[in-house]
């Protein structure tokens, strides 16, 4: 799979091996999840990450749109929103290697250009499969922009700044112990006074931040929530089961986002702020 069609800089990061149409608007596509992803490891029951399903689900929100939607390279890709929910007792134990995901994906609400032949947006849903057991379930939905109509778009924006152009670690930061995290360059979380900014240890992150953007990307933002939950639970939850998040503005790099949890039981809502308008809303459900 070429890793300019899933927008990622390195190899490795690419998960997809193989998407194949199964219908007008179906996909039947194969993904290789590797026991050994560096940032997102196997928790201690071999269980992968959850947000090997959400990645699994952002590059197919791509491969397809390019390949088979006529969406030119050159489009901005923005995630409007993006949910996902697992099942605990299907979900596959990494084995030796790699576990071989099967990915059921159908397209709906496609929305064009006035012309009728540009696509602008679509909804996607997949069903994840290991073997012929089903442990999970996505959908999410995008929009995409020339390069005339992003430009617009972000005409307006201010205080967006470059990744890591403030000096580093002026901020106490969270143990990554505490996050779940083995590594303290995958925090994306410090701390002033009582507020948890999203604020990345490594702005340059070899998979949250693969590639240069503008503004913080939506991976970025789902880990920022899951980190800032497990801070306020003290550790207690850590790993979400289910999600969903709606991007409502951009989030900028700078200054940095305020992130807001409230727990209700196994669910936690959460937002980010910036500027004064929320930015993000969504919430999480743990076990």
């Amino acid at each position: 799979m070429e890793r300019e069609f899933v927008h990622r800089i390195s190899v490795a990061e690419v998960l997809l091996t193989d998407v194949r149409r199964c219908g007008p608007l179906g996909f039947c596509a194969a993904a290789a999840w590797t026991r050994s992803h560096p940032t997102f490891p196997r928790g201690r029951d071999e269980r992968y990450s959850p947000w090997m399903v959400v990645e699994t689900l952002r590059q197919l929100g791509i491969y397809i749109p390019l390949r088979h939607f006529d969406v030119p390279p050159t489009a901005r890709f923005l995630i409007h929103d993006v949910a996902y929910e697992l099942d605990p007792a299907a979900e596959p134990r990494a084995p030796h290697g790699a576990s071989e995901i099967t990915c059921l994906a159908s397209v709906g609400d496609v929305r064009t250009d006035r012309s009728g032949t540009t696509v602008t947006g679509l909804r996607m849903r997949v069903a994840f499969l290991a073997g012929d057991r089903a442990f999970a379930q996505a959908a999410g939905g995008a929009r995409f922009l020339d390069a005339a109509r992003y430009a617009a778009l972000r005409s307006g924006a201010a205080g967006s700044g470059v990744p890591g152009a403030e000096p580093a670690d002026r901020r106490p930061r969270p143990e990554p112990a505490l996050l779940g995290l083995e590594s303290a360059s995958d925090v994306v979380l410090s701390l002033e006074g009582d507020d948890i900014l999203l604020d990345p240890a490594d702005p340059r992150h070899p998979f949250l931040f693969d590639h240069g953007t503008d503004h913080v990307p939506g991976m970025a933002l789902l880990e920022a929530a899951r980190q800032a939950v497990a801070l306020r639970s003290g550790g207690r939850l850590v790993r979400p089961v289910s999600c969903r998040m709606t991007a409502l503005r951009f989030t900028e790099h700078r200054p940095p986002a305020v992130i807001h949890c409230s727990e209700y039981g196994r669910s936690v809502l959460f937002h980010c702020r910036q500027g004064g308008e929320q930015t993000v809303t969504g919430m999480l459900r743990y076990c």
